[in-house]
């Protein structure tokens, strides 16, 4: 194995023939695994000579108190504003916190939940959107509800509607709800919503809270006027180009994160569609960047910093295995430039 790169958890799932989170508990021996499967994995490990890192393993008995912190992608504006929540009330209270980021992977989602277990933290923070995903939902509370049972504490942001653990609830819903509200008052009868991926909660509420409030005016979406890409900026990019392409004839256009908006803008000038001159554009969560756009964006505002500190708040606080607690934030619509009253054609 000399001059061989750093062998990684992830080469040995690989050659184990496992999932990341099964590896991750057989080497950290917290949860029970088959022993066929046990077996895989201590062999593939040995094989490939995998050394456990020893900064992980000397923070396991560390006296200092950790909070684990779980994201989709601290480089997105909305997770990092959120962070930036969490480790403000962390510093305060004398707490380090780790961070990972999963890119959206599930299995690796579960296997940094088994990790900081194996860690000892005391407590974990899961910040993203929950998946429509009955095996991905088991594995993840098989995880958590033993932790919290032995005094850890969990706080998720976000819809998890059957983990148990406390959670910080933006008003999704209401604030895309108030969105549509505002721009049918803006004289737009005709819209389409650049989505992510459906199987995520947060764009499940996002796009019910939309099309909830423009059917409650007569106005209905269908497919025909729904266009996904990934929940970041080019798929936002890619949604609009779809929209683009399709000859759409949407006077306004709701992207369900501001990050996805900001793709959508530069597509939407490159396809020579002028905001908002020709079409509205709207997007969600108000990260700082989108007020110095050109023009600036119309979008639904998110506390975010505070959703982080209350999300620590929670796990500060203490909560109990057999209850969940919820806090729940509002939402506010903001007009912006991007957006503008229908003009009536001749």
């Amino acid at each position: 194995m000399n001059g061989r790169a750093h062998v990684t958890l992830e080469d040995v799932a690989r050659t184990a023939g496992v999932s990341l989170a099964t590896a991750s508990r057989v080497l950290n021996g917290t949860t029970h695994v088959r022993e066929d499967l046990r077996e895989r994995v201590l062999s593939a490990a040995t094989d490939l000579a995998y050394t456990p890192n020893v900064h992980a393993q000397a923070l396991a008995g560390a006296t200092h108190p950790t909070v684990g912190v779980v994201c989709h992608d601290v480089s997105d504006p909305y997770f990092a504003t959120i962070a930036r929540g969490v480790m403000r009330v962390a510093g305060e209270n004398g707490l380090l916190v780790m961070l990972a980021s999963t890119f959206g992977d599930r299995e690796k989602e579960i296997a940094y939940v088994s990790m900081l277990r194996a860690q000892r933290a005391s407590a974990i923070l899961l910040i993203g959107s929950a998946f429509d995903d009955r095996a991905w939902e088991k594995s993840l509370a098989a995880e958590i509800e033993p932790y919290r049972r032995g005094g850890g504490q969990v706080a998720v942001v976000s819809t998890h509607r059957n983990l148990k653990a406390d959670t910080v609830r933006p008003d999704n819903r209401a604030g895309a709800k108030a969105l549509a509200e505002a721009m049918l008052h803006l004289g737009h009868r005709r819209f389409a919503v650049l989505t992510g991926p459906r199987s995520l909660s947060i764009v499940l509420e996002r796009l019910d809270g939309f099309s909830g409030g423009l059917a409650d005016a007569g106005v209905r979406l269908s497919d025909r006027d729904i266009f996904e890409g990934e929940l970041d900026r080019d798929g936002g990019y890619a949604a609009a180009t779809d929209f683009i392409s399709a000859g759409h004839r949407a006077t306004c256009v709701f992207a369900v994160t501001d990050v996805m908006a900001v793709g959508a803008l530069t597509a939407l000038r490159e396809g020579g569609r002028s905001v908002p001159e020709d079409v509205s554009l709207a997007g969600f969560d108000d990260i700082p960047l989108v007020r110095d756009l050109s023009p600036p964006l119309t979008t639904v505002a998110l506390p975010l910093e505070r959703v982080g500190e209350q999300a620590m708040e929670l796990v500060l606080s203490g909560g109990q295995a057999g209850r969940s607690r919820v806090r729940r934030l509002p939402a506010e619509v903001v007009l912006r430039g991007s957006t503008a009253r229908r003009r009536r054609r001749r």
